[in-house]
């Protein structure tokens, strides 16, 4: 019997962006459920907080930025290290990047698995990764960070995180305390499924609840909607620490009672179906 192929490979239906102002210096950039990205223009550079798939992608965003400044893409931040969202990188070096910004845990990531992750998603995201010849190799960090690091840009002072593991371990966080703008990456989702091919389940809700503490007034997730009010913020984190820790809990069962692969899955299923069943890129294969 063939594997079954990936339903993500028969999505083929383009989504409709937003850019989205949330602050006098933050943007989201969100498409119907696709890897969103983040936008932080300073007093004299621009931030940009995952890339797009492929640089060819990654125009669109950019295009909407120039419509505001010309200041020049001085940074990018990796949120973690998924080919989905960091293979656009280049497109920025034309813009003005001097430095590609990621955690300890990220670098680790992109050593040990890096080329394995970007040949998994390109086979199983094609409508994602639209000019894929553009992409010249894997995005690799010019500054790497431990656990916090500061960058003013002008006046503006952006804080980046490593405040606990999830989604990877090496899931970072972009803050502008002054403004309570959070861009949270795939440590936050809203209306879509929470990928945990990477994940470190056990300490997930515990960093969602570290991120709750900070009071974000708005939020920019990994997909979904941006979060505009501190109520909307709060059911981001209700969301998806409900979709971790049903995952985590019913897998847990179904190991306890000793059920192999195909009954842990009807188990599991039978607690997230109902609950997430119709969000999206939850079903991840579709019958041959």
């Amino acid at each position: 019997m063939s594997a079954k192929p990936f339903a993500s490979q028969a999505d083929v239906q383009e989504k409709k962006t937003s850019f989205i102002k949330l602050s006098e210096n933050a943007y989201a950039y969100t498409a119907e459920g696709d890897p969103n990205s983040g936008v932080i223009i300073g007093d004299d550079s621009v931030m940009v907080i995952d890339t797009t798939a492929t640089p060819i992608m990654a125009q669109s965003l950019i295009a909407h930025i120039r419509e505001i400044t010309d200041l020049p893409i001085k940074y990018v931040t990796l949120t973690h290290y998924h080919a989905v969202r960091v293979l656009g990188a280049s497109a920025y070096f034309k813009e003005g990047a001097q430095q590609i910004i990621a955690s300890r845990g990220t670098y680790e990531l992109i050593v040990e698995r890096g080329e394995q992750d970007m040949k998994s998603e390109i086979d199983r995201f094609p409508r994602l990764f639209a000019g894929v010849e553009s992409v010249p190799g894997l995005t690799w960090p010019t500054l790497v960070f431990e656990r916090e690091m500061t960058l003013f840009m002008g006046k503006l002072e952006v804080n980046i995180m490593h405040v606990g593991m999830g989604h990877t371990k090496g899931d970072t966080i972009v803050w502008i305390p002054s403004q309570k703008v959070l861009f949270s990456g795939d440590l936050v989702e809203y209306q879509a499924a929470a990928y945990t091919g990477d994940a470190q389940l056990e300490e997930w809700s515990q960093t969602l609840e570290v991120l709750r503490a900070m009071g974000a007034q708005k939020l920019v997730p990994g997909r979904g909607p941006a979060l505009l009010n501190p109520d909307q913020v709060n059911e981001g984190l209700y969301y998806t620490r409900d979709f971790v820790t049903t995952l985590l809990k019913s897998a847990k069962e179904a190991v306890a009672a000793g059920h192999d692969l195909k009954a842990a899955m009807a188990h599991v299923r039978s607690f997230m179906d109902a609950k997430f069943g119709h969000v999206f890129i939850y079903e991840q294969h579709q019958e041959e």
